[in-house]
Protein backbone atom coordinates (compact mmCIF):
# COMPACT_ATOMS: atom_id res chain seq x y z
CA UNK A 1 0.00 0.00 0.00
CA UNK A 2 1.41 3.13 -1.36
CA UNK A 3 1.58 6.17 1.52
CA UNK A 4 1.32 9.83 0.50
CA UNK A 5 3.21 12.58 2.86
CA UNK A 6 1.59 15.83 3.78
CA UNK A 7 3.05 18.38 6.01
CA UNK A 8 -0.27 18.65 7.89
CA UNK A 9 -3.82 16.37 7.89
CA UNK A 10 -7.23 18.31 9.32
CA UNK A 11 -9.68 15.77 10.11
CA UNK A 12 -12.86 17.45 9.43
CA UNK A 13 -13.96 20.37 7.23
CA UNK A 14 -16.06 22.08 9.39
CA UNK A 15 -14.94 25.92 10.64
CA UNK A 16 -12.42 24.72 12.61
CA UNK A 17 -10.86 22.40 9.60
CA UNK A 18 -11.62 25.18 7.14
CA UNK A 19 -9.82 27.92 9.41
CA UNK A 20 -6.73 25.68 9.56
CA UNK A 21 -6.54 24.28 5.91
CA UNK A 22 -6.76 27.22 4.45
CA UNK A 23 -4.36 29.47 6.91
CA UNK A 24 -1.48 26.53 6.42
CA UNK A 25 -2.17 26.07 2.49
CA UNK A 26 -1.62 29.72 1.82
CA UNK A 27 1.43 29.92 3.69
CA UNK A 28 2.68 27.53 1.54
CA UNK A 29 1.97 23.53 3.17
CA UNK A 30 1.25 20.81 1.34
CA UNK A 31 -2.07 20.05 3.12
CA UNK A 32 -4.98 17.80 3.05
CA UNK A 33 -8.52 17.15 4.59
CA UNK A 34 -10.35 14.82 5.42
CA UNK A 35 -14.39 14.67 5.55
CA UNK A 36 -16.29 11.47 6.21
CA UNK A 37 -19.23 12.80 4.52
CA UNK A 38 -20.11 13.14 0.61
CA UNK A 39 -19.97 17.05 0.96
CA UNK A 40 -17.80 19.38 2.64
CA UNK A 41 -18.86 21.84 5.51
CA UNK A 42 -19.22 19.44 8.30
CA UNK A 43 -22.03 19.23 10.81
CA UNK A 44 -22.02 23.31 10.53
CA UNK A 45 -23.32 23.41 7.40
CA UNK A 46 -25.12 20.32 7.14
CA UNK A 47 -27.30 19.51 10.58
CA UNK A 48 -26.64 22.02 12.91
CA UNK A 49 -25.82 26.30 12.64
CA UNK A 50 -26.58 26.33 8.60
CA UNK A 51 -29.80 24.33 8.82
CA UNK A 52 -31.41 25.72 11.90
CA UNK A 53 -30.74 29.29 11.29
CA UNK A 54 -32.35 28.97 7.57
CA UNK A 55 -35.64 27.26 9.17
CA UNK A 56 -35.68 29.98 12.04
CA UNK A 57 -35.32 32.91 9.16
CA UNK A 58 -38.15 31.23 7.19
CA UNK A 59 -40.27 30.99 10.48
CA UNK A 60 -39.92 34.54 11.73
CA UNK A 61 -40.79 35.86 8.10
CA UNK A 62 -43.55 34.14 8.05
CA UNK A 63 -44.60 35.03 11.53
CA UNK A 64 -44.05 38.60 10.68
CA UNK A 65 -46.20 38.57 7.79
CA UNK A 66 -49.33 36.92 10.14
CA UNK A 67 -48.99 39.53 12.16
CA UNK A 68 -48.32 42.61 10.23
CA UNK A 69 -51.71 44.78 10.21
CA UNK A 70 -50.04 46.47 7.05
CA UNK A 71 -50.37 42.73 5.54
CA UNK A 72 -53.25 41.98 7.61
CA UNK A 73 -55.64 44.56 5.63
CA UNK A 74 -54.60 42.71 2.09
CA UNK A 75 -54.83 39.35 2.38
CA UNK A 76 -55.01 36.12 4.77
CA UNK A 77 -52.90 34.43 7.06
CA UNK A 78 -50.33 32.33 5.06
CA UNK A 79 -49.44 28.92 6.64
CA UNK A 80 -46.26 26.85 5.38
CA UNK A 81 -45.18 23.13 6.57
CA UNK A 82 -42.06 22.02 7.90
CA UNK A 83 -40.97 20.14 4.29
CA UNK A 84 -41.56 23.21 2.53
CA UNK A 85 -39.36 25.36 4.88
CA UNK A 86 -36.74 22.54 4.74
CA UNK A 87 -36.79 22.64 1.03
CA UNK A 88 -35.64 26.45 1.16
CA UNK A 89 -33.18 25.78 3.87
CA UNK A 90 -31.47 23.18 1.80
CA UNK A 91 -31.03 25.73 -0.96
CA UNK A 92 -29.11 27.55 1.56
CA UNK A 93 -27.47 24.26 2.48
CA UNK A 94 -26.44 23.71 -1.09
CA UNK A 95 -24.98 27.66 -1.70
CA UNK A 96 -22.30 27.10 1.31
CA UNK A 97 -21.24 23.34 0.25
CA UNK A 98 -20.51 25.12 -3.62
CA UNK A 99 -19.14 28.26 -1.91
CA UNK A 100 -16.88 25.90 0.35
CA UNK A 101 -15.93 23.22 -1.95
CA UNK A 102 -14.15 26.00 -4.31
CA UNK A 103 -12.16 27.02 -1.42
CA UNK A 104 -10.39 23.61 -1.32
CA UNK A 105 -10.30 23.36 -5.19
CA UNK A 106 -8.86 27.01 -5.52
CA UNK A 107 -6.05 26.12 -3.09
CA UNK A 108 -5.34 22.97 -4.31
CA UNK A 109 -6.02 21.04 -0.81
CA UNK A 110 -7.18 17.63 -1.91
CA UNK A 111 -10.63 16.07 -0.02
CA UNK A 112 -10.16 13.00 0.95
CA UNK A 113 -13.51 10.84 1.61
CA UNK A 114 -13.57 8.36 4.25
CA UNK A 115 -13.33 7.50 7.74
CA UNK A 116 -10.01 8.37 9.48
CA UNK A 117 -7.84 6.14 11.69
CA UNK A 118 -4.19 6.47 13.63
CA UNK A 119 -1.65 3.71 13.12
CA UNK A 120 0.71 6.08 15.10
CA UNK A 121 1.36 9.38 15.52
CA UNK A 122 2.39 10.44 12.30
CA UNK A 123 0.30 7.72 10.09
CA UNK A 124 -3.73 7.90 9.14
CA UNK A 125 -5.15 5.01 7.40
CA UNK A 126 -8.74 6.11 5.77
CA UNK A 127 -11.23 3.97 5.08
CA UNK A 128 -13.17 4.94 1.99
CA UNK A 129 -17.02 5.02 1.14
CA UNK A 130 -16.32 1.52 -0.83
CA UNK A 131 -14.68 -0.34 1.62
CA UNK A 132 -11.14 0.79 0.31
CA UNK A 133 -8.43 1.86 2.49
CA UNK A 134 -5.53 4.54 1.60
CA UNK A 135 -2.35 5.22 4.03
CA UNK A 136 -1.24 9.12 4.82
CA UNK A 137 1.71 10.65 6.51
CA UNK A 138 1.81 13.60 8.03
CA UNK A 139 4.23 15.62 10.97
CA UNK A 140 1.10 17.45 11.97
CA UNK A 141 -2.92 16.39 12.34
CA UNK A 142 -5.49 18.80 13.47
CA UNK A 143 -8.38 16.87 14.64
CA UNK A 144 -12.06 18.96 13.81
CA UNK A 145 -14.47 16.18 13.83
CA UNK A 146 -16.91 18.12 15.49
CA UNK A 147 -19.96 16.82 17.73
CA UNK A 148 -22.79 14.93 17.13
CA UNK A 149 -25.97 14.52 19.24
CA UNK A 150 -25.96 12.85 22.61
CA UNK A 151 -28.57 9.55 22.22
CA UNK A 152 -29.19 7.86 26.25
CA UNK A 153 -28.74 4.41 25.33
CA UNK A 154 -32.53 3.93 26.92
CA UNK A 155 -34.44 5.69 24.28
CA UNK A 156 -35.12 4.44 20.83
CA UNK A 157 -33.50 6.61 18.24
CA UNK A 158 -34.89 4.13 15.41
CA UNK A 159 -38.50 4.98 16.25
CA UNK A 160 -40.12 6.97 13.37
CA UNK A 161 -41.62 9.43 16.08
CA UNK A 162 -38.54 10.04 17.76
CA UNK A 163 -35.94 12.13 16.87
CA UNK A 164 -32.91 14.21 17.65
CA UNK A 165 -31.50 17.74 16.09
CA UNK A 166 -29.42 16.08 13.54
CA UNK A 167 -32.56 13.50 12.27
CA UNK A 168 -35.56 16.21 12.47
CA UNK A 169 -34.08 17.70 9.43
CA UNK A 170 -35.26 15.12 7.60
CA UNK A 171 -39.19 15.34 9.41
CA UNK A 172 -41.78 14.78 6.50
CA UNK A 173 -44.64 16.52 7.70
CA UNK A 174 -45.60 19.16 10.42
CA UNK A 175 -46.99 17.23 13.36
CA UNK A 176 -49.70 19.22 15.86
CA UNK A 177 -47.55 18.51 18.53
CA UNK A 178 -44.33 17.90 19.80
CA UNK A 179 -42.24 17.66 23.29
CA UNK A 180 -38.59 18.77 23.44
CA UNK A 181 -36.25 17.54 25.82
CA UNK A 182 -33.22 19.67 26.51
CA UNK A 183 -33.92 23.45 26.83
CA UNK A 184 -30.55 24.69 26.06
CA UNK A 185 -29.56 26.71 22.76
CA UNK A 186 -30.21 24.09 20.52
CA UNK A 187 -34.12 23.07 22.37
CA UNK A 188 -34.50 26.42 22.48
CA UNK A 189 -34.32 27.64 18.95
CA UNK A 190 -36.24 24.61 17.56
CA UNK A 191 -39.07 25.22 20.44
CA UNK A 192 -38.96 28.83 18.66
CA UNK A 193 -39.35 27.48 15.21
CA UNK A 194 -42.02 24.55 15.13
CA UNK A 195 -43.99 26.64 17.48
CA UNK A 196 -43.77 29.68 14.40
CA UNK A 197 -44.83 27.07 12.36
CA UNK A 198 -48.20 26.33 14.93
CA UNK A 199 -46.81 23.08 16.24
CA UNK A 200 -47.88 22.39 20.00
CA UNK A 201 -44.81 22.54 21.80
CA UNK A 202 -43.53 21.30 25.66
CA UNK A 203 -40.25 22.44 26.72
CA UNK A 204 -39.09 20.16 29.04
CA UNK A 205 -35.61 21.80 31.03
CA UNK A 206 -33.08 20.06 33.44
CA UNK A 207 -32.24 23.29 35.26
CA UNK A 208 -33.98 26.11 37.34
CA UNK A 209 -34.12 28.35 34.48
CA UNK A 210 -33.25 28.79 30.20
CA UNK A 211 -29.65 29.01 29.48
CA UNK A 212 -28.43 29.83 32.54
CA UNK A 213 -25.05 31.01 31.23
CA UNK A 214 -27.19 34.15 30.10
CA UNK A 215 -27.46 37.42 32.11
CA UNK A 216 -30.85 36.97 34.20
CA UNK A 217 -33.21 39.45 32.74
CA UNK A 218 -32.57 38.10 29.68
CA UNK A 219 -33.04 34.75 30.42
CA UNK A 220 -36.26 35.54 32.07
CA UNK A 221 -37.54 37.66 28.98
CA UNK A 222 -36.36 34.43 26.94
CA UNK A 223 -39.19 32.73 29.33
CA UNK A 224 -41.53 35.21 29.02
CA UNK A 225 -41.37 35.50 25.30
CA UNK A 226 -41.05 31.59 24.71
CA UNK A 227 -44.32 31.78 26.73
CA UNK A 228 -46.44 34.34 24.71
CA UNK A 229 -45.44 32.40 21.57
CA UNK A 230 -47.51 29.35 23.12
CA UNK A 231 -44.49 27.43 24.18
CA UNK A 232 -45.31 25.70 27.63
CA UNK A 233 -42.02 25.29 29.54
CA UNK A 234 -41.70 22.81 32.44
CA UNK A 235 -38.44 23.81 34.27
CA UNK A 236 -36.50 21.32 36.68
CA UNK A 237 -37.75 17.64 35.33
CA UNK A 238 -35.60 14.56 34.28
CA UNK A 239 -36.98 12.08 32.79
CA UNK A 240 -37.77 8.11 33.61
CA UNK A 241 -38.44 6.62 30.69
CA UNK A 242 -39.52 7.20 26.82
CA UNK A 243 -42.51 5.11 25.70
CA UNK A 244 -43.45 5.64 22.21
CA UNK A 245 -45.85 3.80 19.78
CA UNK A 246 -47.68 4.28 16.40
CA UNK A 247 -49.61 7.33 17.44
CA UNK A 248 -47.52 9.05 19.52
CA UNK A 249 -44.57 9.40 22.38
CA UNK A 250 -45.05 9.70 26.23
CA UNK A 251 -42.37 10.70 28.40
CA UNK A 252 -42.72 9.77 31.65
CA UNK A 253 -40.94 12.48 34.08
CA UNK A 254 -39.60 11.58 37.68
CA UNK A 255 -41.75 14.00 38.99
CA UNK A 256 -44.37 11.33 38.21
CA UNK A 257 -46.09 13.90 34.93
CA UNK A 258 -46.19 12.30 31.82
CA UNK A 259 -46.34 14.45 28.63
CA UNK A 260 -47.92 12.33 25.54
CA UNK A 261 -47.24 14.05 22.34
CA UNK A 262 -46.91 13.36 18.65
CA UNK A 263 -42.90 13.23 18.45
CA UNK A 264 -40.18 13.85 20.82
CA UNK A 265 -37.05 15.40 19.72
CA UNK A 266 -34.15 15.01 22.02
CA UNK A 267 -31.50 17.91 22.32
CA UNK A 268 -30.05 16.92 25.69
CA UNK A 269 -26.13 17.12 25.29
CA UNK A 270 -23.81 16.30 22.66
CA UNK A 271 -20.85 14.14 21.79
CA UNK A 272 -17.76 14.63 20.38
CA UNK A 273 -16.62 12.89 17.08
CA UNK A 274 -13.62 10.84 18.11
CA UNK A 275 -15.02 7.30 18.34
CA UNK A 276 -12.80 4.78 16.61
CA UNK A 277 -9.85 6.61 15.45
CA UNK A 278 -7.23 4.86 17.22
CA UNK A 279 -6.70 7.88 20.03
CA UNK A 280 -6.50 5.65 22.73
CA UNK A 281 -3.39 3.95 21.68
CA UNK A 282 -1.65 7.30 20.63
CA UNK A 283 -2.42 8.57 24.58
CA UNK A 284 -5.12 10.68 23.89
CA UNK A 285 -8.09 9.28 25.24
CA UNK A 286 -11.38 11.27 24.98
CA UNK A 287 -13.52 11.46 28.02
CA UNK A 288 -17.00 10.74 28.82
CA UNK A 289 -18.42 13.23 26.00
CA UNK A 290 -15.99 11.96 23.40
CA UNK A 291 -14.09 15.21 23.71
CA UNK A 292 -9.99 15.50 24.58
CA UNK A 293 -7.50 17.42 26.42
CA UNK A 294 -5.90 20.29 25.29
CA UNK A 295 -3.11 22.64 26.47
CA UNK A 296 -3.17 26.63 25.53
CA UNK A 297 -1.97 25.97 22.16
CA UNK A 298 -4.38 23.39 21.69
CA UNK A 299 -2.18 20.66 21.36
CA UNK A 300 -3.25 17.16 22.77
CA UNK A 301 -1.01 14.57 24.87
CA UNK A 302 0.73 13.69 21.32
CA UNK A 303 2.14 17.48 20.97
CA UNK A 304 1.90 16.91 16.47
CA UNK A 305 -1.86 16.35 17.04
CA UNK A 306 -3.81 19.62 17.77
CA UNK A 307 -7.52 19.10 18.75
CA UNK A 308 -10.25 22.54 17.99
CA UNK A 309 -13.63 22.99 18.14
CA UNK A 310 -16.36 20.87 19.52
CA UNK A 311 -13.89 17.64 20.44
CA UNK A 312 -12.21 20.12 22.59
CA UNK A 313 -15.51 21.42 24.39
CA UNK A 314 -16.36 24.82 25.31
CA UNK A 315 -17.38 26.96 24.15
CA UNK A 316 -18.88 24.62 21.34
CA UNK A 317 -19.21 27.90 18.47
CA UNK A 318 -18.92 27.52 15.00
CA UNK A 319 -17.03 31.15 15.32
CA UNK A 320 -14.71 30.01 17.82
CA UNK A 321 -13.46 26.88 15.80
CA UNK A 322 -12.92 28.94 12.99
CA UNK A 323 -10.68 30.68 14.94
CA UNK A 324 -9.13 28.38 17.06
CA UNK A 325 -8.10 26.82 13.64
CA UNK A 326 -6.14 30.06 12.30
CA UNK A 327 -4.86 29.67 15.67
CA UNK A 328 -3.12 25.95 15.49
CA UNK A 329 -2.22 26.73 11.93
CA UNK A 330 0.54 29.71 13.23
CA UNK A 331 1.63 27.53 15.78
CA UNK A 332 2.09 24.92 13.54
CA UNK A 333 4.14 27.07 11.16
CA UNK A 334 6.04 29.35 13.44
CA UNK A 335 5.97 27.28 16.30
CA UNK A 336 4.36 30.06 18.70
CA UNK A 337 1.66 32.50 18.28
CA UNK A 338 2.15 35.86 19.14
CA UNK A 339 -1.48 36.70 19.55
CA UNK A 340 -4.03 35.28 22.03
CA UNK A 341 -7.65 34.41 21.40
CA UNK A 342 -10.44 36.45 22.89
CA UNK A 343 -11.44 35.91 26.14
CA UNK A 344 -14.75 37.87 25.64
CA UNK A 345 -16.25 35.48 23.08
CA UNK A 346 -19.88 36.84 21.67
CA UNK A 347 -22.73 34.18 21.69
CA UNK A 348 -25.69 34.46 19.33
CA UNK A 349 -28.88 32.53 20.09
CA UNK A 350 -31.27 32.11 17.37
CA UNK A 351 -34.20 31.62 19.30
CA UNK A 352 -37.58 34.05 18.52
CA UNK A 353 -36.28 37.08 19.70
CA UNK A 354 -32.96 36.26 19.42
CA UNK A 355 -30.48 36.67 21.72
CA UNK A 356 -26.65 37.87 21.34
CA UNK A 357 -24.19 38.55 24.39
CA UNK A 358 -20.65 39.11 25.34
CA UNK A 359 -18.86 39.96 28.49
CA UNK A 360 -19.41 39.48 31.77
CA UNK A 361 -23.59 39.07 33.50
CA UNK A 362 -24.82 40.70 36.21
CA UNK A 363 -24.62 37.80 38.26
CA UNK A 364 -21.03 37.76 37.69
CA UNK A 365 -20.08 40.88 38.48
CA UNK A 366 -21.99 41.00 41.85
CA UNK A 367 -19.90 37.70 42.74
CA UNK A 368 -16.59 39.43 42.07
CA UNK A 369 -17.59 42.60 44.12
CA UNK A 370 -17.20 44.89 40.64
CA UNK A 371 -19.15 48.09 41.04
CA UNK A 372 -21.18 48.14 38.41
CA UNK A 373 -24.49 50.33 36.36
CA UNK A 374 -26.84 49.07 34.33
CA UNK A 375 -27.80 51.48 30.92
CA UNK A 376 -30.89 50.06 28.97
CA UNK A 377 -32.77 50.98 25.44
CA UNK A 378 -35.81 49.17 24.68
CA UNK A 379 -36.75 48.63 21.21
CA UNK A 380 -40.30 49.80 21.30
CA UNK A 381 -38.78 53.24 22.47
CA UNK A 382 -36.51 53.41 18.92
CA UNK A 383 -37.70 54.70 15.54
CA UNK A 384 -36.61 51.92 13.80
CA UNK A 385 -38.10 49.53 16.29
CA UNK A 386 -41.68 51.22 15.61
CA UNK A 387 -41.25 51.70 11.69
CA UNK A 388 -40.61 47.50 11.54
CA UNK A 389 -42.80 46.57 14.19
CA UNK A 390 -39.80 44.63 15.72
CA UNK A 391 -40.45 46.53 18.68
CA UNK A 392 -40.07 43.25 21.23
CA UNK A 393 -36.55 43.66 23.15
CA UNK A 394 -33.92 45.69 24.88
CA UNK A 395 -30.02 46.02 24.66
CA UNK A 396 -28.39 46.20 28.24
CA UNK A 397 -25.04 47.53 28.61
CA UNK A 398 -23.32 46.75 31.98
CA UNK A 399 -20.78 49.07 32.74
CA UNK A 400 -18.00 50.23 35.63
CA UNK A 401 -19.54 53.16 38.19
CA UNK A 402 -16.08 54.78 38.48
CA UNK A 403 -14.12 54.42 35.16
CA UNK A 404 -17.37 53.77 32.88
CA UNK A 405 -15.42 50.76 31.32
CA UNK A 406 -17.28 48.64 29.71
CA UNK A 407 -17.92 44.92 31.42
CA UNK A 408 -21.11 43.16 29.51
CA UNK A 409 -23.30 43.42 26.70
CA UNK A 410 -26.10 41.83 26.16
CA UNK A 411 -29.01 42.12 23.49
CA UNK A 412 -33.17 40.37 23.40
CA UNK A 413 -34.31 40.87 20.00
CA UNK A 414 -34.63 41.37 16.18
CA UNK A 415 -30.98 41.37 14.59
CA UNK A 416 -29.30 41.20 18.01
CA UNK A 417 -26.81 39.02 16.90
CA UNK A 418 -26.00 41.84 14.53
CA UNK A 419 -26.17 44.40 17.20
CA UNK A 420 -23.81 43.45 19.75
CA UNK A 421 -20.88 43.56 17.35
CA UNK A 422 -20.90 47.52 17.83
CA UNK A 423 -20.03 47.00 21.64
CA UNK A 424 -17.70 44.03 21.29
CA UNK A 425 -15.52 46.64 19.19
CA UNK A 426 -15.63 49.49 21.53
CA UNK A 427 -15.13 46.48 24.62
CA UNK A 428 -12.23 45.29 23.57
CA UNK A 429 -10.61 48.20 22.75
CA UNK A 430 -7.37 48.97 24.98
CA UNK A 431 -7.36 51.11 28.31
CA UNK A 432 -9.59 54.56 28.00
CA UNK A 433 -10.61 53.95 24.69
CA UNK A 434 -13.36 50.95 25.97
CA UNK A 435 -15.69 53.47 27.75
CA UNK A 436 -19.39 54.30 27.81
CA UNK A 437 -18.85 57.99 26.62
CA UNK A 438 -17.91 56.91 23.40
CA UNK A 439 -21.51 55.98 22.50
CA UNK A 440 -22.78 59.20 23.96
CA UNK A 441 -20.07 61.47 21.95
CA UNK A 442 -20.76 59.51 18.77
CA UNK A 443 -23.55 60.47 16.19
CA UNK A 444 -25.32 57.62 15.06
CA UNK A 445 -27.41 57.52 11.88
CA UNK A 446 -31.36 58.17 12.75
CA UNK A 447 -33.32 56.12 12.47
CA UNK A 448 -31.20 52.40 13.28
CA UNK A 449 -31.07 50.19 15.76
CA UNK A 450 -27.71 50.90 16.52
CA UNK A 451 -29.22 54.03 18.12
CA UNK A 452 -29.71 51.63 20.63
CA UNK A 453 -26.37 52.33 22.13
CA UNK A 454 -26.65 55.63 22.46
CA UNK A 455 -29.81 55.52 24.18
CA UNK A 456 -28.97 52.86 26.77
CA UNK A 457 -25.43 54.60 27.56
CA UNK A 458 -27.24 58.22 27.92
CA UNK A 459 -29.85 55.76 30.79
CA UNK A 460 -26.92 54.45 32.24
CA UNK A 461 -25.14 57.51 32.83
CA UNK A 462 -28.27 59.14 34.15
CA UNK A 463 -28.46 56.16 36.86
CA UNK A 464 -24.97 58.15 38.01
CA UNK A 465 -26.48 61.15 38.94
Amino acid sequence: MTKQKFDTVVIGTGPGGEGAAMKLTKEGQHVAIIEKQREVGGGCTHSGTIPSKALRHAVKRLMEYNTNPLFREVSAPKHMSFPQVMRWTETVIQDQVTLRSGYYQRNEVPVLQGRAKFLDAHTLEIEGPKGKARRIEADHFILATGSRPYRPADVDFTHPRIFDSDTILSLNHTPRSMVIYGAGVIGSEYASIFRGLGVKVDLINTRERLLTFLDDEVSDALSYHLRELGVLIRHDEAYSRVEADPEGVTVHLESGKRVRRDILLWANGRTGNTQNMGLEELGVPPNGRGQVAVNENFQTEQANIYAVGDVVGYPSLASAAYDQGRFVATHILNGTCDYRLAQDIPAGIYTIPEISSVGRTERELTAAKVPYEIGHAFFKDLARGQITGQTTGMLKLLFHTETLELLGIHCFGDQASEIVHIGQAIMSQPGNANNLMYFINTTFNYPTMAEAYRVAAINGLNRLS
